[in-house]
């Protein structure tokens, strides 16, 4: 490394050390009952409901269940440029708009999408197919790196699907920092399972406010998710390549879980901060720092809520997780071997 480019890494790194660490949310504990839902006189803001039934969940198929699992027939509609991976909007024999994703994150994604609404968080109706043929596809998409996933004929492997829904709509973002919920047990066991299946990547940008007609069938309510999930079970922060960073089970192995137990606060490992060498982009790799907070400072109460709602699914439900997103079968053992160890790590505190 040439003298300049060491100088510069010194600089950036002492700049991050004593840069001021973003002040922490107002602690507390308080329940869905006292803040969890926030009522208006026609919209309530929802980030959790309590499901009834984690026991029986079925995770092959997740929140959208065998019903709306994806057909056969797919006609190319628009290009999606958002975010990094290549992403296309489709449409169904039956007139149904999926998104498409590509790239390292949906295999991940489809884990975690079902996951956390095991637990009562609400999450995007996702689906893998190890191989997808569309039809009209155009010959050449702007996101760079698209061509080398899809064949000439339209035929593509390893996607993920999004299902519109009907009657949805999305309004928003909401920020970590700024939303309804902060405080809640609730919003703090969101953190929890953010740390748990290690996603590093928490920028507020991938949170979702959708509107939706309301499950009781009057009036409206604003339902809060992590929309995107596809940074998850790979390391605990941004690597140089994305093939470490997401759905790579030996760094998901590797990486501790639960950083310190306090009296009354655990510190989770994820978000962490960025490889070193992501120095050398200095805004991205600051911007990584500051989300570290997302898990530190979380209530133990919390922490062992969220592990007694996940201690309620079987093994069979986690490894059905992993075989919903077309993990070989010593992937969907070693994934899950990870996950439950790190659920018993909750419930021992």
């Amino acid at each position: 490394m040439s003298n300049n480019r060491k100088i510069l890494t010194a600089f950036f790194a002492a700049l991050v050390l004593c840069a001021p660490s973003p002040a922490g949310l107002k602690k507390g504990n308080k329940t869905a009952a006292e803040s969890g839902e926030i009522t208006g006189t026609e919209i309530v803001n929802v980030l959790w409901r309590e499901p009834s039934d984690i026991r029986t969940r079925n995770l092959f198929y997740g929140p959208g269940g065998a019903d709306h699992q994806p057909h056969s027939v797919y006609t190319f509609e628009k290009e999606d440029l958002d975010g990094t991976n290549p992403k296309f909007v489709v449409r169904d024999e039956n007139g149904v708009r999926w998104k498409v994703k590509l790239g390292e994150e949906a295999k991940p994604e489809t884990v975690a999408s079902r996951l956390v609404w095991a637990v009562g968080y609400f999450a995007d109706e996702d689906y893998f197919l190890p191989e997808l043929r569309v039809k009209e596809m155009p010959a050449h998409l702007k996101r760079r790196g698209a061509k080398k996933f899809i064949a000439p004929d339209g035929t593509m492997r390893n996607v993920r699907l999004k299902r519109y829904l009907d009657g949805e709509k999305k309004v928003g973002i909401w920020s970590w920092r700024n939303d309804p919920f902060a405080g809640t047990r609730e919003y703090n066991g969101l953190r929890v399972m953010m740390a748990l299946i290690n996603n590093w990547d928490l920028k507020d940008v991938n949170n979702a406010i959708y509107e939706e007609k309301r499950h009781t069938g009057s009036g409206f309510e604003r339902v809060y998710l992590v929309s995107d999930l596809g940074a998850s079970f790979g390391s605990w922060g941004l690597e140089l390549t994305h093939k470490k960073s997401k759905g790579n089970l030996d760094e998901y192995t590797r990486h501790k879980f639960i950083r310190r137990i306090g009296a009354e606060e655990v510190d989770f490992e994820t978000p962490h901060r960025p490889a070193m060498l992501v120095l050398f982009n200095p805004h991205e790799f600051l911007m990584r720092v500051h989300l570290e907070w997302i898990g530190h400072h979380v209530p133990r109460t919390a922490a062992k809520w969220m592990g007694e709602q996940l201690a309620q699914l079987s093994p069979g439900q986690i490894r059905d997780a992993f075989r919903a997103a077309g993990y070989s079968p010593a992937e969907i053992d070693g994934f899950s071997t990870v996950l439950e160890s790190r659920i018993a790590e909750l419930n021992r505190l």
